[in-house]
C-alpha cells in the first residue's frame, strides 16, 4: 500500500538560493521556490489499518522545509567550495569568486552538491531518520524535490528490515 502526498497542495514548500560550482549557468547564486511530493510505501497496520499517519509526514517533512526556508543552502563535501566560519560570517569561494554571508541566512548541508537530486536524497533519508522512531511497517520513503512545477529529481529509499 502506497500513501501520496502532493508538496504543492498540502504546502509543503520552501524557497532558498544554491549555487552549483563549475555549470555554467547555475554557477551562480540563484534561488528556487521548491515543494516536496513524498510517496510512502509499506504495510498497513497500527489501530487505524494506516501505512503511516498523513499528519505525522507532513509534520516531518514541514520540519526539514522550515530549516533549508530563506537560507543559501551550502553543500559541506562539495570538492568545489572552500570556506571557514569566522565570528558568524561565512567565508566560501568558488574558483576566484569570493563570497561572505551572515551564518544565519545559510544552512550547512551534508551535502556534496545542493541539486535537486541531492537534496531529494537529503530529504528521504531525513525522513526516513524519523519514520523508523515510529512502530510501522514501512519499506520505502520516496520524496521528489521540485524546483518549481514540472521539474524535480526523485529519490527512493527502500528500507531492508534485515540491516537494521
Amino acid at each position: 500500500m502506497k500513501i501520496v502526498i502532493n508538496g504543492i497542495h498540502a504546502n509543503l514548500r520552501f524557497s532558498s538560493a544554491h549555487i552549483i560550482p563549475k555549470h555554467d549557468f547555475c554557477g551562480r547564486i540563484h534561488g528556487h521556490s521548491y515543494h516536496v511530493d513524498v510517496v510512502v510505501e509499506g504495510e498497513r497496520s497500527g489501530e487505524f489499518g494506516f501505512v503511516v499517519d498523513f499528519k505525522i509526514i507532513k509534520k516531518i517533512v514541514r520540519c526539514i522545509c522550515s530549516i533549508l526556508d530563506h537560507r543559501v543552502l551550502i553543500p559541506c563535501k562539495s570538492e568545489d567550495i572552500q570556506f571557514k566560519i569566522h565570528e558568524d560570517i561565512l567565508k566560501f569561494n568558488i574558483d576566484s569568486k569570493n563570497y561572505q554571508l551572515p551564518l544565519d541566512d545559510c544552512c550547512l548541508l551534508p551535502l556534496k552538491s545542493t541539486s535537486a537530486e541531492d537534496l531529494a536524497e537529503y530529504f528521504a533519508e531525513e525522513t526516513y531518520k524519523s519514520l523508523k522512531e515510529i512502530d510501522s511497517q514501512i519499506s520505502t520513503v520516496q520524496i521528489c524535490v521540485n524546483e518549481g512545477i514540472g521539474q524535480g529529481a526523485y529519490f527512493e529509499k527502500t528500507i531492508e528490515k534485515n540491516s537494521e
